[in-house]
């Protein structure tokens, strides 16, 4: 951290924590004093508000993006970062998402014994009264998901543990494992698996590049994808591509 260009040296999403103007509140929200973790605990307990069976309201990333206002804590820190080219970002964002969902349906959750039907979400398969909160929950879960997972967690966990290659293997480890437990209370040990698999792709990326809206992209572009697979009854197709 002592090097005159730290950009250079610490090719990461926290490349330099820098210590924003201070307040007594704000130093102890940044903290990990009773406020600090008792502010973890406001932020991650809510998860996201649901209306019936589909997500309507990401409280805990809002109330992510609340705590980094309070603590000072520049937006960029969370990744929150614009983009070098929206267009790339978006294509290459949605073209990795669908590919990614591919792979995971017809080769990875295969291999692991996954059912080819997604039991939690089958009510949805030709149900065209429920798809517009459906893609609208799709696209809450990038937003919100990421915002928590990716860009809260690697901010903390930076402070915490530092930005070594080491602190940063083990980020997107632990993070993959908690991301993974979240999808086990509705889906089982098969979306617990496929989460923790999503969450290594997407922590991944996000270690390396700093940037949450590409992750974003392909979350909300890889939800919508196993939608459109449920919708129009294609998951057993699907899963059976290449284990017949």
């Amino acid at each position: 951290m002592g090097s005159e260009h730290p950009e250079r040296t610490l090719p990461i999403h926290v490349k330099q924590l820098t210590e924003p103007e201070d307040d007594g509140l704000a130093t102890a929200l940044r903290g990990f004093g009773p406020i600090g973790i008792l502010s973890m605990l406001v932020i991650l307990l809510p998860g996201n508000v649901s209306v019936g069976r589909m997500v309507a309201v990401p409280v805990s990333a809002l109330l992510v993006l609340a705590w980094a206002r309070l603590s000072h804590t520049p937006l960029r820190e969370l990744g929150y970062r614009r983009p070098k080219a929206w267009f790339g970002t978006l294509t290459y964002g949605i073209a990795f998402g669908i590919a990614l969902k591919f792979l995971l349906k017809s080769l990875m959750m295969p291999l692991l014994g996954a059912e080819p039907v997604n039991r939690t979400y089958h009510f949805l398969a030709g149900n065209s009264a429920m798809l517009p909160a459906a893609v609208w929950a799709m696209l809450v879960a990038g937003f919100g998901e990421e915002t928590v997972f990716r860009g809260y967690f690697f901010e903390r966990a930076a402070r915490l543990f530092g930005c070594s290659v080491a602190a940063r293997a083990g980020t997107v480890l632990l993070t993959s494992a908690l991301f993974g437990a979240a999808h086990y209370a509705d889906q089982g040990l098969t979306g617990a698996e496929q989460g923790a698999i999503v969450g290594l792709v997407l922590g991944t990326i996000f270690a390396n590049t700093g940037r949450i809206v590409f992750v974003m992209v392909v979350h909300a572009a890889f939800d919508l994808t196993a939608l459109a697979m449920i919708y129009w009854d294609l998951e057993s197709k699907v899963a059976h591509l290449v284990f017949r």
